[in-house]
């Protein structure tokens, strides 16, 4: 039997493609929500530098006997917006994202947890590598709150880190 490559017509042929449309938009969620938080969890997960570079330093371990420490973060421009965070912990000889998607965590500890926000824009910038978190914090395109000295002796995974929010699919088109 050998298939046609005309193109679909007629009611069919939309519903197709208003579907495959759909299907397309809801693949990419917006730049931290609690579905794009997931999506940064997994990929922290395959990141050699996060997973592997974050244990070596003790940065995972660094936790205050609490098990995980937490990273939230959102977009300043969207005010009225939920965080996302994400959980790392010390698994198996590594740094491990075992929780990401919406603020679970009822207080934190700014001896070892992060907040960190950015304009849509500079997240834009720091996940396509534009500059580093040197660059970032000195010109405050990057506010965050948490261990500082903590996060400048780790600048290549904090980078990393920078790098996986663009790396991670996400729309900008609207805030969370």
């Amino acid at each position: 039997m050998k298939h046609s490559k005309r193109p679909l017509t007629g009611l069919f042929g939309a519903v197709l493609l208003m579907v495959s449309g759909t299907l397309a938009a809801a693949e990419t969620p917006i730049l931290m929500t609690a579905p794009w938080a997931f999506t940064a969890c997994e990929a922290w997960n395959e990141s050699s530098v996060l997973s592997e570079e974050l244990a070596a330093s003790g940065w995972a371990a660094n936790n205050k006997g609490r098990g995980h420490k937490v990273l939230q973060i959102y977009r300043t421009d969207c005010p009225d917006s939920p965080r996302v965070e994400l959980h790392i912990a010390e698994k198996d000889g590594r740094a491990q994202c075992i929780y990401g998607g919406a603020v679970v965590s009822k207080e934190l500890d700014d001896d070892v947890d992060y907040v960190m926000h950015a304009e849509t824009e500079r997240w834009q910038e720091m996940g396509a590598g534009e500059y580093g978190p040197m660059k970032a914090m000195f010109f405050q395109y990057l506010l965050f709150d948490g261990p500082y000295m903590e996060a400048m002796s780790n600048m290549g995974p904090f980078g990393a880190f920078l790098k996986l929010t663009g790396e991670v699919p996400g729309s900008v088109d609207a805030c969370p």
